[in-house]
């Protein structure tokens, strides 16, 4: 099977890597379904690279309906160790304006009824989370964005990120309840993944990429599908310099990630304990602990 360092998550707007050369689509299947798409393996700055569009190519998935568990055991089947999430976001703050770019370290769960664990069915194991992302991985990215210098973007490292259920953006009331807990930006996504990411024992940092300002603002409008669009395929050119530029730093000089031991302490269940069908499911993610 083909193999890559890196992955890529693309939220809305950003549904390829233009950049991307020697491209093949790999179709994985995994213990917990299909992937929300095919994953774009190709080379970007010299390193062998997985992209995968999150709501699929053609945007067909809901935040509510994306296969997390199948997405995050696809790129640990490739051999995935540093996982760059981009995202569009709504803002929070005023000093985080559109097209802004937010490298959060912190995240609050506003979700309902997604499956957030591999574990379960006899097997059980808490990780730490305290530090969501990976701190490593976010100076990196962080330092990408600023290195770039883009126009009409300022960088916000750090800062919180509600993750919503959706498909509905905020009431006002809601948007007001967030800027009260100090929260700097919205999606419907990531918090999933970077609970995934961290079982999987993958480097996770996320790139908001702001397309508004939620509907708390007095100056703006309340959130329009017309005013996210327009600012998702801005976002998204952005975001493919930003995304090139931190393969290109990783490459050189990938960073040590507590991220990547993080089940050495978590599992609970005696192993030899743990039922046969539970071991063949999680066998990627326990084999080194076997």
């Amino acid at each position: 099977m083909v193999q890559a360092k890196i992955g890529i998550i693309g939220g809305s707007g950003l549904y390829k890597m233009e950049s991307l050369k020697e491209v093949e689509e790999v179709f994985l299947d995994t213990p917990f379904g299909t992937p929300s798409d095919a994953l774009i393996v190709g080379t970007l700055e010299g390193t062998r690279v997985a992209f995968l569009a999150r709501h699929g190519r053609n945007h067909h998935l809901m935040p509510s309906e994306l296969p997390f568990r199948a997405n995050i055991h696809a790129m640990k089947q490739l051999g995935v160790e540093y996982l760059i999430s981009a995202s569009a976001v709504g803002s929070l703050k005023e000093e985080a304006k559109p097209l802004d770019m937010v490298v959060p370290d912190q995240f609050i769960d506003r979700t309902k009824n997604r499956i957030s664990t591999f574990f379960g069915d006899g097997i059980v194991a808490h990780i730490t989370f305290g530090d969501p992302v990976c701190p490593n991985l976010a100076g990196v990215l962080a330092d990408a964005v600023a290195s770039l210098e883009l126009p009409d973007v300022t960088l916000h490292r750090g800062g919180t990120y509600v993750c919503m259920e959706g498909p509905a953006f905020s009431t006002k009331a809601e948007s007001h309840l967030y800027r009260s807990w100090g929260a700097t930006i919205i999606g419907m996504t990531n918090l999933p993944e970077a609970k995934l990411a961290r079982e999987a024992e993958i480097a996770y940092a996320t790139l908001a990429l702001v397309t508004d300002y939620d509907c708390w603002h007095p100056d703006h409008d309340s959130v329009t599908v017309e005013m996210v669009i327009g600012n998702l395929h801005r976002n998204a050119t952005n975001a493919q310099k930003v995304i090139q530029e931190t393969v290109r730093r990783l490459s050189e000089n990938p960073p040590v990630s507590e991220a990547h031991s993080a089940l050495k302490y978590a599992i609970l269940t005696q192993l030899d304990q743990v039922p046969a069908a539970a071991k063949e499911k999680l066998g990627l993610l326990l084999k080194k602990y076997l």
